[in-house]
């Protein structure tokens, strides 16, 4: 039987992480639109859609570095705080 606690925090972790799933996704929505779709129509044109995918490309590849650094910083300071509870 899985303990209750890690349960409950296993679904906040997930509840954030879809969180910052759909954070990302809007501010990427309205980055990358607002900068390649000057005039909205009915639909894409080429330079447009290969704009728009280039953005998204570069927004989530930023995105993943930030929060590789972020996770480094936090995860040094577990172990810092670890380490430092132990003496």
């Amino acid at each position: 039987m899985a303990d209750p606690k890690q349960a409950i925090m296993d679904q906040v972790r997930q509840q954030a992480a879809l969180s910052n799933a759909r954070a990302l996704i809007d501010k990427v929505n309205e980055h990358c639109f607002e900068r390649c779709v000057p005039k909205p129509g009915s639909s894409l044109s080429s330079s447009e859609t290969t704009c728009y995918t280039y953005c998204m490309d570069k927004y989530m590849n930023s995105w993943n570095t930030v929060s590789k650094q972020y996770s480094g910083h936090v995860q040094q300071g577990v172990q810092g705080q670890a380490a430092f509870g132990s003496f």
